[in-house]
């Protein structure tokens, strides 16, 4: 995370990762604060990890510069901390010069970049792979995508909910 204010989306990360058992480290370094520790960490990452997840708003410098530094894959989860509602998070790390790729998912969705760092390593991990191939309880992906809806005012959250308890009754 490019600062503490990214926990309440990294959690998302985190929970995700553990229900997979995917083992993992959390670090705060920040690509304007903590610049040198920042490269640091990116050029001995290969060493000790397989991916990068790196969440940051505003500028959110902190996933291109760790993609600079790093072979490994990164993926990028911009922030909505800015009266920009994330956008400018969002265009930031989607905008990388060629030879620099970063993944990016939506805007505060740390879910799929677990997801997407999951199916990474499940290329050479097969008890992973299996754990991705079994089939998810409908209730379970319906309650994922619900607090998403809340952010498009026309959609009717809640109208949503109560359609989705109808067709769990009669799974």
């Amino acid at each position: 995370m490019g600062s503490l204010s990214d926990y309440p989306i990294m959690i998302k990360v985190i929970e995700t990762l553990k229900q997979f058992e995917v083992t993992f480290e959390v670090k705060v370094i920040s690509a304007h604060r903590t610049p040198h520790e920042m490269l640091t960490f990116a050029q001995s990452a290969q060493h000790n990890y397989s991916c990068i997840i790196a969440a940051a708003g505003g500028a959110a410098h902190l996933p291109g510069m760790l993609a600079a530094a790093t072979i490994l894959p990164v993926i990028g989860v911009p922030t909505n901390i800015t009266p920009l509602h994330g956008l400018d998070a969002l265009l930031s790390i989607v905008q990388m010069p060629k030879g620099v790729p970063v993944a990016t998912v939506a805007i505060d969705n740390g879910i799929n970049a677990a997801l997407l760092a999951i199916r990474i390593l499940a290329i050479y991990q097969s008890e992973l792979k299996q754990k991705l191939i079994e089939p998810k309880p409908l209730k379970e992906f319906f309650e994922m995508i619900v607090p998403f809806l809340y952010r498009f005012p026309a959609i009717n959250p809640e109208g949503f909910r109560q359609n989705l308890n109808l067709i769990l009754k009669n799974q």
